[in-house]
């Protein structure tokens, strides 16, 4: 898979727990990697080799190896990603986890057993199973430690009525079983055969709804498009689109300048490209024209500052483009915009 990544806002808040915890803020960033202001923005990725450096660093500066398990404990997700946020307006618990597994590479990507979702729920003779199916989990077994920590503490919040009934781990026993069983508040078995959460048998019915519903909505639409955001920075097309947003208005959007930027040689930018069935000037030209769009159904600026944002320095070339995109010139449908408002209004 493409390189995997890790949200500003989850990598933020262990810095954050760190430094409560005693460590330094600029000895946890040099040790990592990880510029502080890469996590300014809680939307903005860092690639995930660069977490968990910043996971290992945490733990020995903070002095806690048990640093994960307490980040899955104390810190309200919600705070960290729209992910907690999406869950806590959620209907019910089977709801909600359906919308762990849609949105969880908001907070971090992960390479899953046959390419599917990272959480599963398995029946066996004991009862279901929440089970973590990421590939390679010994690898990294923090991550299981705060990913299962955050959903058994996480319902804890609104409601102590218990969640697992035992927890499997695949990895073995790291020498702080006591602080497992204190934090999941039930039998711990180290070196299974899987990763998993055995829950309570009412567990999928029980009742969330902390939030309005009205913003379940809200919040889904938002998550959706972060996701799809997400997913077009992996291919090719989107990063030449997120390459080409800033330059537009220069004049320069060339291939050249683009496969400058990327780091390739403009014939592998070609060959990249052809593989998703799309060209160099065809990219250039949907964005052109789905940015026109934007700026003039937001009618904040002219016809002609329309022009010069997405890159025309002809005025008369930008009108022949919009045209062509949309059978109508630029001025012409800025000015049904404008009757449309006005008739809505009155």
């Amino acid at each position: 898979m493409a390189e995997s990544t890790v949200s500003a806002g989850f990598a933020r808040g262990l810095m954050e727990l760190a430094v409560k915890k005693g460590a330094r803020r600029a000895a946890l960033a040099e040790r990592s990697g990880v510029r502080l202001e890469d996590l300014d923005d809680q939307d903005s990725r860092i690639p995930f080799a660069s977490y968990v450096a910043l996971m290992r660093a945490a733990k020995a500066l903070a002095g806690d190896p048990a640093l994960a398990l307490h980040y899955g404990e104390t810190v309200d997700i919600a705070k960290v990603s729209i992910l907690g946020l999406i869950g806590q307006a959620s209907e019910n618990m089977s709801e909600a986890f359906a919308q762990l597994n849609r949105y969880v590479p908001l907070v971090v990507e992960t390479d899953n057993a046959d390419g599917g979702d990272r959480f599963r729920m398995m029946g066996d003779r004991d009862g279901f199973w929440i089970v973590d199916a990421r590939n390679d989990p010994n690898e990294f077994p923090e991550l299981t430690e705060s990913a299962f920590a955050q959903l058994i503490c996480a319902p804890r919040r609104f409601d102590e009525t218990p969640v697992a009934k035992a927890v499997h781990l695949t990895h073995a026993d790291p020498g702080y079983r006591d602080e497992y069983e204190r934090i999941f508040r039930a039998p711990v078995v180290f070196g299974a055969d899987k990763n998993g959460i055995l829950v309570h048998g009412d567990w999928m019915q029980r009742r969330i709804a902390h939030l309005p519903r009205y913003a379940f909505g809200i919040l889904s639409e938002r998550a959706d498009a972060l996701l799809q955001s997400l997913e077009n920075s992996k291919s090719t097309r989107g990063r030449v689109e997120g390459v080409l947003m800033p330059i537009l208005h220069t004049g320069d959007a060339s291939m050249d300048r683009v496969a400058r930027q990327m780091a390739v040689s403009r014939q592998t930018l070609f060959r990249r490209l052809k593989a998703e069935g799309v060209t160099f000037a065809g990219v250039l030209d949907e964005l052109r024209h789905k940015l026109a769009l934007h700026y003039l159904n937001g009618r904040k600026v002219s016809v002609n500052e329309t022009a010069y944002l997405v890159g025309f320095s002809d005025p008369a070339a930008f009108s022949r483009a919009f045209k062509r995109w949309t059978g109508c010139s630029p001025r012409r449908m800025r000015a049904s915009k404008l009757v449309e408002d006005r008739t809505a209004a009155s």
